[in-house]
């Protein structure tokens, strides 16, 4: 079956950097668009980033462009989120997201496949 793990949360100071890694399996990677979510205590699971099948066309929340990126390895089956310029309100567990189509992966209602999500937290 298809799974979705995450890894490289953790603990930061605002300013610093985290890579976050998510390794799929189960899944004929390079036909899926990949993407990132994130929820923040309280608050609904919101997009962050999204990817293409073949890492050309990459996109993101206002929220974190210029500061989040997101990329692709498909010989490696996983997808990235590098974070720089953290901000405590970046604080949430973030989740990668698989969508089985070419389409865009920007909405709940689009994912196919959930990580169980790993925490960042980010301190003032």
């Amino acid at each position: 079956q298809v799974q979705l793990v995450e890894s490289g949360g953790g603990l930061v100071q605002a300013g610093a950097s985290l890579r976050l890694s998510c390794a799929a399996s189960g899944l004929t990677f390079s036909m899926y668009t990949m993407g990132w979510f994130r929820q923040a205590p309280g608050k609904e699971r919101a997009f962050v980033a999204g990817i293409s099948r073949l890492g050309i066309s990459k996109y993101y929340a206002d929220s974190v462009k210029g500061r989040f990126t997101i990329s692709r390895d498909n010989a490696k089956n996983t997808v990235y989120l590098q974070m720089n310029s953290l901000k405590p309100e970046d604080t949430a567990i973030y989740y990668c997201a698989a969508r089985p189509s070419t389409s865009d992966l920007r909405s709940l209602t689009d994912v196919g496949w959930w990580g169980q999500g790993t925490q960042v937290t980010v301190s003032s």
